[in-house]
């Protein structure tokens, strides 16, 4: 997707830029790519840096409610420090590694609702100018992948996903904000729990895959971590380690609410437990019309899939101001 911007701070005739995204989704960790370019205006102007920044719409708790803004979570420098001429074209490629903690924003080409946007900033002559957002897709790594899939074998439905502000204590968080993408139990578990969230933490060395169980008939929920390779995907019984994890959630989640207690599950890499990085409840996303990744269909009051690209596009056509308000980071 293309956007062109003219740089109305410097007037009529001042030069505009169209950055291009290279097609396809990215991976967590991987690297985005694409050109800027250039067109000079009506007269020779010093660039004195073009900087691209990724942004996510996130959603905050404060003592006075809930309210959504906007976070710049990298930022990248592509260059800068040149004079671009009267009518001077000019193409600067570039590629950039998210971070490893990106959220995902589809899953098999399911959007998830997940407002992730590309930026481009144009200092030119003391001024700065900020263009419009260009969407950035990000898709699982192939253990996330597996991951969801098995959930979705195991009877879980998506319900929605969202990004938090905030952090999970016990955990080697970087980001200000984590997802959480919402899904409803199985009816193996439906009994015990009325929706399980999951987040994904990656690094390079691994993936933390934190798990929060909202109980039925309230009280406290209950939240487990387990950590994973990122390697060896297609060599792990997934179907086997996601029932373990659930079970030993909800029997955890049993042991909290009935004597508080702290429970321990060993099994299959580093599994560890951690009770005092609360985590808040079911977010506002919007949930898919079909379950992605073999997850089950979870339509929730009958929201499709248009109005998730209606609910993104809100985010793209926003007021800068609004954006600029939002940026926390």
């Amino acid at each position: 997707m293309v956007f062109k911007r003219l740089l109305g701070s410097l007037g009529v005739g001042g030069p505009s830029v169209d950055t291009v995204l290279d097609p396809g989704a990215v991976t967590p960790g991987g690297s985005l790519t694409g050109e800027i370019r250039l067109k000079g205006g009506g007269a020779e102007f010093e660039v004195e840096h073009l900087t691209l920044e990724l942004l996510a719409r996130v959603e905050a708790e404060t003592d006075d409610g809930e309210y959504d803004g906007t976070v710049v979570f990298e930022r990248f420098t592509v260059g800068g420090g040149f004079r671009l001429g009267e009518d001077e074209e000019r193409t600067l490629p570039f590629a950039f590694s998210v971070p490893w903690e990106s959220p995902l924003t589809e899953l098999h080409g399911q959007p998830l609702g997940i407002a992730l946007g590309l930026r481009t900033e144009l200092a030119v002559a003391g001024a700065r100018d900020k263009g419009d957002l260009d969407p950035v897709a990000v898709r699982p790594l192939p253990v996330q992948e597996a991951i969801l899939e098995a959930f979705g074998r195991q009877g879980f439905g998506f319900r929605s996903a969202d990004l938090e502000y905030g952090r999970i204590g016990g955990t080697g968080q970087q980001l200000p904000f984590y997802q959480e993408i919402e899904l409803t139990p199985s009816p193996r578990f439906a009994h015990a729990v009325s929706e399980i969230e999951v987040t994904f933490l990656a690094t390079s060395g691994g993936l933390e895959v934190v798990l929060e169980a909202d109980k039925r008939g309230g009280g406290h929920d209950a939240v487990t971590r387990f950590t994973v390779g990122l390697h060896g995907v297609e060599q792990t019984d997934w179907d086997a380690e996601v029932d373990g994890w659930v079970r030993h959630l909800v029997e955890h989640r049993a042991a909290f609410g009935a004597h508080g207690g702290h429970g321990s599950y060993g099994h299959h890499g580093d599994h560890s437990d951690h009770h005092e990085g609360h985590r808040s409840g079911p977010g506002m996303g919007t949930a898919v019309a079909a379950g992605a990744a073999g997850l089950a269909v979870g339509v929730a009051g009958g929201m499709v899939a248009a109005e998730i690209v209606d609910e993104v596009g809100d985010f793209f056509e926003g007021d800068e101001d609004e954006e600029d308000g939002g940026e926390e980071g």
